[in-house]
């Protein structure tokens, strides 16, 4: 199984904590578990969390030693993280270890040098911040993470999951990443470059969702569906549809299906035997070639290379 190590920085935001171990949890691979999640800080025992919450942790630093990937999550500790926190981070880096981070743990890595001339990000109210401390760091503010190989940021609370979500589809595939977004009740895929600041995440009193319309786009990706298919069933305008989408899901109508899209033909390639131009078409790209464009785009491999590569399986090499 990979490893992963999730280190809780005191004071911690208990939920940021508890993405890790739910999501990758959650992964199976031939019905088996496909993680081992362990959680640990510098002094196990009680450790402070925000509000009145105190987590119970067993585990110590040694967790970082054979980690796979270590993530940081949400702390109050911007400006003096544990130093032994920064040299085991420091040393997991150095051996290869993916590292990641959720919420604010973005400045831990950042003391610990490991943003140093890379791009990231963290939670948007404090972005400003973390730029102005840490001036070799590109951040990108106002996204929902940020991959930059071996390093990755996240905004924080929910962003934590699709940062979760991306790694899972990383390793394993969109089958994997999918059937675990399903249960835990969130969207199978948000890009990372989508804002974490919505026009109206919640629409007011009275107000119609598109919930129940991306659901039924959901069940029609292989079909020719157009703004106005998509404003027919909402029963509304085109002009309302794009700009209620745009607030309810940071994205333009048809940016969204094009995403939807391409991650239904992901999970073909990797779970069935069809022809790509069968998969093409099912999933709503039309042909071959448009698979093929839109597939190099995201992923960097032609379909016939995603498909070898998800079946060879396609989780990094864990450390000796």
């Amino acid at each position: 199984m990979h490893r992963v190590a999730v280190l809780a920085v005191p004071p911690v935001t208990t939920f940021d904590l508890s993405i890790p171990e739910l999501v990758f949890g959650a992964a199976l691979v031939a019905g088996g578990p496909a993680y081992e999640v362990r959680v640990g800080t510098a002094e196990p025992g009680l450790v402070d969390a925000y509000g009145s919450l105190r987590v119970q942790l067993a585990h110590g630093l040694e967790i970082v030693g054979d980690a796979d990937t270590v993530i940081v999550t949400g702390t109050g500790a911007r400006h003096d993280a544990d130093p032994r926190v920064l040299a085991a981070l420091r040393a997991a880096a150095a051996a290869g270890s993916r590292i990641a981070s959720i919420c604010t743990g973005a400045f831990v890595l950042a003391q610990a040098g490991l943003l140093d001339g890379r791009r990231a990000t963290t939670y948007w109210p404090f972005s400003a911040e973390l730029a102005e401390r840490f001036p070799t760091v590109d951040v990108v503010g106002d996204v929902l993470f940020v991959d930059d190989g071996p390093i990755l940021t996240s905004a924080g609370l929910a962003a934590g999951m699709d940062l979760c979500l991306h790694l899972i589809r990383a390793d394993h595939g969109a089958a994997v990443a999918n059937a675990v977004a399903r249960l835990a009740v969130v969207s199978p895929a948000r890009h990372g470059g989508q804002a974490q600041r919505l026009d109206a995440p919640l629409p007011q009193a009275g107000a119609f969702s598109l919930a129940e319309t991306r659901a039924w786009a959901l069940d029609r990706l292989d079909q020719s569906l157009t703004l106005a298919d998509l404003a027919a069933h909402a029963h509304t305008s085109v002009r309302t549809l794009s700009r209620r989408f745009q607030a309810e899901t940071g994205l333009t109508p048809l940016q969204w299906l094009l995403e939807q899209r391409v991650d239904r033909a992901r999970e073909l390639l990797e779970v069935t035997d069809l022809p790509v131009d069968r998969i093409a078409e099912d999933s709503g790209l039309g042909s071959a070639d448009s698979l093929r464009h839109h597939l190099v785009r995201r992923v960097r491999l032609t379909p016939t290379a995603y498909r070898a590569r998800s079946r060879r399986g396609a989780e990094p090499a864990r450390k000796d």
